[in-house]
């Protein structure tokens, strides 16, 4: 996702997209583990999708 996707979604979407790359992140990591991931990528493209969600709901917070 890029920042300008995530910037216009409402709180309660972030909130529930960073739930939803969190459990992909745990998904990947266990693939990781076991030797059955194919894509070593993902794990740095959720990672950065994670932090730029979090950036925004700070932003979010502090323009309030």
């Amino acid at each position: 996702m890029t920042n300008k996707e995530i910037t216009e979604l409402t709180t309660a979407e972030m909130l529930e997209k960073e739930k939803q790359f969190k459990d992909e992140l745990f998904n990947l990591r266990f693939q990781l583990a076991t030797g059955q991931l194919e894509n070593t990528a993902r794990l740095k493209e959720v990672r950065k999708t994670i932090a730029r969600i979090k950036t925004a709901l700070r932003q979010q917070e502090l323009n309030k």
